[in-house]
């Protein structure tokens, strides 16, 4: 699924990279619906972790990795969170959540809620995709179905042992269509975000536009998959534009 062009998979792997984690010893990537796009895009950059069945949602997917972990805390990243920061690329952007980390508390990356109290924050923060687990806490989940929110999370909140880390930048978690348009159109800028090998012949406005696609109508907000076709005389405002022709509104 891309955003600016560059699959979120990709996205998430080089950010990790930025922190000087990278390979199949350090990286590990979960895979379960259209988990066989998701192996062939990972490769050789990380450890592939196939649930099987139905997914294991967050906590036991990682109790699924427990023996690749073995012993070691953990950094857990969700590949649909788009993060941005203007000062630091991807990577240092995430470096506050590790440094003078204690290997024993919970961490959490973060931005200031509009309400403090609004159910799902903690401390105040809304969760921006990425947390920091010791071992202690990650050896006993099981590879069964459930959550790093009641498994871990709100446990060592309640134990004290839980700190919010905030991140500076823009987040988006791209898991609604209005999201997912959002998080494009800040990696477009103020502009148009168009693949090389796209072809444009008409016009667009604050467009993202993936590689072959092809732009003969308008394009206003929009993001078009690669492969995605507008034709003469076709105006897409706010969707997005896959390659078998599916259009999804995003307002």
């Amino acid at each position: 699924c891309p955003v600016g062009n560059e699959p979120l998979l990709d996205r998430a792997l080089d950010r990790l990279a930025g922190l000087g984690l990278t390979g199949c010893d350090r990286v590990a990537v979960n895979a379960c619906y259209l988990g066989d796009q998701v192996v062939e895009r990972v490769g050789d950059r990380a450890h592939r972790s196939v649930e099987p069945g139905d997914p294991l949602g967050t906590a036991g997917g990682i109790g699924n990795l427990r023996d690749w972990i073995a012993g070691r805390g953990v950094l857990v990243g969700n590949a649909d969170a788009y993060l941005a920061d203007p000062a630091a690329p991807p990577g240092p952007d995430l470096a506050a959540l590790l440094d003078g980390w204690d290997g024993d508390t919970v961490r959490l990356l973060g931005q200031p809620a509009p309400d403090p109290a609004e159910p799902g924050t903690f401390d105040g923060h809304r969760f921006v995709g990425f947390s920091l687990l010791p071992w202690r806490l990650v050896r006993d989940l099981p590879p069964t179905f459930g959550d790093l929110v009641r498994a871990v999370w709100r446990p060592a909140e309640a134990a004290g042992t839980l700190a919010v880390v905030p991140y500076r930048g823009t987040f988006y978690d791209t898991g609604t269509p209005a999201d997912y348009l959002a998080a494009n159109l800040h990696a477009a800028g103020d502009g148009n975000l168009v693949h090389p090998t796209a072809s444009v012949s008409g016009r667009c406005h604050r467009a993202v536009v993936g590689a072959g696609a092809v732009v003969r109508g308008t394009v206003t907000r929009s993001v078009l998959w690669p492969g995605a076709e507008v034709h003469t005389g076709e105006h897409l405002v706010d969707v997005v534009r896959t390659a078998d022709g599916l259009t999804v509104p995003a307002g």
